[in-house]
């Protein structure tokens, strides 16, 4: 039986759904044994009536089931009704949601509206200024009245129209109350939604779902399992809203989204999704899709042997202790291995798929920061020199006949490692669920040069691995993983998801010292490589690149937020370890930004200001001049280079 204290799914090994009550959406119910929906938001200004109906069609014919549009104010609010009216006359039933910060008055008027409300916690009511405030219990307490007397006039109004509501807590938009008793944590997200669903309940209204959302995946996650913990605990189970919120566009957008939301899913929580990117909202429900999706057949998997205690905390992140054989593991940064294995290296120039890059004319290695660390070739014999740092791994077989041994290492099943011919510094052995008994009746010094390779053919494989690396840890085996998984008859954009999911699953719970995936030809090496990295970059394990936490636009937006994020991109994207936040307004701004360095925040028409962390150093500065002023306060604190041209 899963601990108590640490219980958030029904289980770690089966897959299922974690069963919550059913909330109606318009005639699209969320919850229960529904199918996970999927939802967006519009880019448009809510007054366009016209142009925010077609994007939202555009939206729906991409495959969005709610669509949520932002009302600022009660002027926005009332026209959501001339939206919705409009939508009726082309043929479009599609449930509408309105997006409330700052604006009660707002909420109240749209929840006469429309078919659901969201309201943020930490905007609602509650005073946010970022200082570090000490409150009493009295202080304390008098804040949740005030809060039960602004919020309690909105909650009976959804009970009276049959309006559903989001409790959307936002990681960067905690009230300077919740954080001076809980700090900027996964606790205090859970605290403030809470508070919300506890003034809900005393007016006997249940209609209600719930968001713990972060732009670190990691705070995200265990935000979630947190509020499905106390869920249980205090006899709850409203549905949840999953999303990592500001996730950029592109690649990185998609990854970072599926690490966070395909985590949760992989344990059976979600119950509608939003993947918010930088790029037009129709992209975004595809993606959603695709995650959504893998999970219709998921609990048909191999059974797997339940997981009776966790030797390790799901709501506080820590990595899995390792030793160091030969640079992986201890506390060196994870590997990335490169798969050679199918597709046979012809010349120099083939390894800049994997970011070596070789100058013939200056005989000299050019290595990128997302360069892999170690080539698995299997039975390709290299017929050239490759960079000291890049270790070469072949099959055990091909390896023992190599007439120079030293400058590579073997790779082994755990049945053949028994062969006497072995490495004495490093050695890799590749073992899965079914090795277990083999493991246990093993002596440890056997493995003592030893990089394990776990592998999976479960089609529940996140699970299969993550139980491989509780019954390590219990038979305290402290050598070095490699997470490797396999992929086949998959297109390119569900190989980044998947893997995405299945491996930064595993990250996040502190589990493996590397990564590897093989996939068939339709995906190349490039894709792979960059995928992984992205995938560690996502989970905070190896930072490659320059992160951008760019929110996905909305009808609040005081700039085009797609060209100004390909613009600061393009200027800064050597900046490797540097997080920038690009918010289009000051719902979006300081707390949203959470843990970025920098940030630029749209603050009137034509008017940017920059922030260093949560504190603003320069304000209302013309657009056509915030970048470069960006630029000189990256330069400012020397954390600024020249890009190189190699």
């Amino acid at each position: 039986m899963q601990n108590k204290s640490k219980k958030y799914c029904n289980s770690l090994t089966g897959y299922s759904r974690f069963k919550t009550r059913v909330v109606s959406i318009g005639n699209i119910p969320l919850g229960g044994d529904n199918p996970i929906r999927i939802q967006s938001m519009t880019t448009t200004d809510t007054m366009k009536t016209i142009a925010t109906v077609e994007q939202t069609i555009r939206m729906v014919n991409a495959g969005c089931e709610y669509v949520r549009i932002t009302a600022p104010s009660i002027k926005d609010a009332n026209n959501l009704a001339e939206i919705k009216n409009e939508l009726h006359k082309r043929g479009y039933d599609v449930p509408l949601i309105a997006d409330i910060h700052f604006t009660p008055n707002a909420a109240e008027a749209a929840a006469r509206i429309v078919e659901k409300v969201r309201v943020n916690p930490g905007n609602y009511v509650d005073k946010k200024k970022f200082q570090q405030l000490e409150y009493t219990d009295l202080e304390y307490n008098a804040e949740i009245e005030r809060i039960r007397d602004r919020f309690t006039p909105l909650v009976k109004i959804c009970k009276e129209y049959g309006t559903a509501m989001r409790i959307g807590t936002n990681h960067g938009s905690l009230s300077d109350r919740i954080m001076s008793r809980y700090g900027d944590t996964p606790l205090g997200m859970v605290e403030s939604a809470l508070e919300f669903v506890r003034i809900c309940e005393d007016e006997n209204y249940q209609d209600i779902v719930l968001s713990m959302k972060a732009s670190n995946p990691k705070v995200m996650v265990e935000a979630y399992r947190l509020l499905v913990n106390k869920m249980i605990e205090h006899g709850m189970n409203y549905p949840l809203h999953l999303g990592v919120t500001e996730a950029g566009g592109g690649e990185d957008g998609r990854i970072k989204s599926a690490v966070g939301i395909g985590t949760l899913l992989e344990d059976g929580l979600g119950d509608t999704i939003r993947v918010s990117l930088t790029e037009e909202p129709e992209n975004e429900s595809p993606v959603a899709i695709l995650l959504a999706d893998r999970y219709k057949n998921r609990a048909d998997h191999k059974a797997i042997v339940p997981v009776d205690d966790i030797p390790y905390d799901p709501f506080n992140y820590k990595k899995c202790e390792s030793f160091e054989v030969q640079g992986i593991g201890g506390d060196n940064l994870p590997v990335v291995v490169a798969d050679f294995s199918t597709q046979k290296l012809t010349s120099k120039k083939d390894l800049a798929k994997v970011g070596y890059v070789y100058s013939e004319q200056l005989d000299k290695w050019n290595v990128k920061d997302a360069a892999c660390d170690t080539l698995f070739l299997g039975s390709n014999v290299l017929s050239f020199d490759v960079p000291t740092n890049l270790k070469v791994v072949y099959d055990f077989n091909t390896w023992q006949n190599l007439p120079d041994k030293n400058s590579s290492y073997p790779y082994y099943s755990l049945k053949d490692f028994n062969n006497e011919d072995k490495s004495t510094s490093l050695n890799f052995v590749e073992i899965n669920i079914d090795d277990l008994i083999s493991l246990a009746q093993a002596s440890k010094a056997e493995f003592e040069n030893v990089v394990f390779v776990i592998s999976t053919n479960n089609a529940h494989g996140m699970a299969e691995q993550r139980r491989l690396f509780v019954e390590l840890m219990k038979m305290q085996f402290q050598n070095p993983v490699i997470i490797k998984r396999s992929y086949s008859d998959i297109s390119a954009e569900q190989f980044q998801l998947y893997a995405s999911t299945d491996l930064g699953a595993l990250l996040i719970d502190g589990f493996g010292d590397g990564v590897w995936c093989e996939s068939g030809p339709g995906i190349d090496h490039e894709s792979i490589n960059s995928t992984l990295f992205g995938i560690l970059q996502a989970t905070r394990t190896r930072i490659s690149r320059t992160e951008y936490i760019a929110c996905p636009s909305c009808g609040r937006t005081l700039f085009n937020l797609v060209e100004v994020t390909d613009k600061i991109r393009k200027r800064t994207e050597h900046l490797k370890g540097v997080k920038i936040g690009i918010m289009g307004c000051i719902v979006n701004g300081p707390g949203e930004m959470a843990d970025a360095d920098y940030g630029y925040v749209g603050s009137g028409i034509g008017k940017i200001t920059l922030y260093r962390g949560k504190e603003i150093v320069k304000r209302n500065l013309a657009s056509d001049n915030a970048v470069d002023e960006l630029i000189e306060l990256i330069k400012e604190d020397g954390r600024w280079f020249e890009p190189s041209h190699v």
